[in-house]
């Protein structure tokens, strides 16, 4: 009887020798996969802030804003109904009336253009497959020619393709609209967590590169096709181009924009010099 307690008793130490040695050796999912785990604050590293918007009245200001591509986009419509401006947060929605697919997109095509500088927008995702948020740049200048330094890049800060996966978030590039246009591979964003709450949204663009963000959080760097001319900011809720990506689509469904800012470097010759009284 002596024994078979002490057999059990060394089978139970085995038991929870192994239990501990296996969790100690289970390999944890990344929370991302970040090049660095640095949060970058564009105050500190040179930037000020030359442009923003916070939503807070009841409206759209079109002193800022304007509302983009009215009309036939894809398989649906841009329509007017579906951009508002409640609680702090401009609304782009996407929605289905009857035989109509309806969403909205607003832009500062001509009321705000940048270059180089820092961009970043607070905002919570749509919730449903289908449809997708985008935050991006654009030139006015993209279907004149094939240099991306003088006519300009698309610059998709980033585009919420749920199908995915909830955690996933894309970048992309492109210019030299036409038959010779040129494109970037995707890139791909992963963070547990993207597809709840709020996050940012950022891009850094230099004369040498553009850099990707989500909060704060460096994902990506790109140095080819980089746009050396201002360019205008775009937020959409865009329309897939066949019915059957409708198929898991839930209407109506919301991308949520807490805020716009935009930074420029600051200047050697815009900070102020202190002079000191000679006594």
């Amino acid at each position: 009887m002596e024994k078979i307690h002490l057999d059990a008793k060394i089978a139970l130490g085995i038991a929870l020798f192994c239990l501990l040695g296996c969790k100690s050796n289970v390999i944890k999912e990344p929370k991302n996969n970040a090049l660095s785990q640095e949060v970058f604050k564009p105050e500190e590293n040179g930037y000020q802030l030359v442009w923003e918007d916070n939503f807070n009245g009841t409206e759209l200001d079109t002193t800022k804003w304007q509302l983009r591509g009215m009309g036939p986009r894809r398989i649906g419509y841009n329509d007017p109904s579906m951009v508002k401006v409640a609680n702090g947060n401009l609304l782009l929605m996407y929605d289905i009336k009857g035989d109509s697919i309806m969403a909205g997109m607003v832009g500062t095509q001509n009321t705000f253009m940048n270059s180089y500088g820092y961009y970043e927008c607070r905002a919570q995702l749509q919730k449903c497959y289908g449809p997708w948020a985008a935050f991006w740049m654009q030139s006015p200048l993209i279907s004149q020619g094939a240099d991306p330094g003088k006519y300009g890049t698309e610059i998709d800060i980033f585009e919420y393709f749920k199908e995915l996966g909830p955690n996933v978030l894309t970048h992309c590039l492109h210019w030299a609209y036409g038959p010779n246009m040129q494109s970037t591979p995707q890139m791909v964003s992963r963070m547990k967590g993207l597809s709840e709450g709020y996050h940012t949204f950022g891009l850094e663009w230099t004369k040498d590169k553009y850099s990707f963000y989500i909060d704060g959080l460096k994902y990506h760097e790109q140095t080819v096709g980089i746009s050396h001319i201002k360019e205008y900011i775009i937020l959409s809720m865009e329309i897939p181009g066949k019915l059957e990506n409708l198929k898991n689509a839930c209407a109506p469904d919301t991308f949520k924009v807490d805020y716009v800012k935009v930074y420029n470097k600051v200047r050697l010759k815009d900070i102020p010099i202190k002079k000191e009284k000679i006594m």
